[in-house]
């Protein structure tokens, strides 16, 4: 539940920053308790936005604040 409810907060920060950018959810299946957001651009390559693997304890540092995704969204479009 909590991964759920962080990655809602992350989709709908990255959604309101960029409605033109499509945002999926766990389109492979995902790490056992570990939280990334990853940016898919046009080409195929990816970019890491944000990796909780290697964070915490305790377990709220595995998870980001929806701003600092979005600011890395905005710096690695740019």
């Amino acid at each position: 539940r909590v991964f759920g409810r962080n990655a809602a907060a992350v989709s709908a920060a990255l959604r309101g920053a960029m409605a033109h950018l499509p945002v999926d959810i766990n389109p492979q299946p995902p790490r056992r308790n570990s939280f990334e957001v990853s940016l898919v651009k046009e080409d195929g390559s990816t970019v890491e936005l944000w990796s909780g693997i290697g964070k915490g304890p305790p377990r709220k540092l595995k998870f980001p604040q929806p701003e600092t995704v979005v600011e890395a969204l905005k710096s690695s479009l740019a």
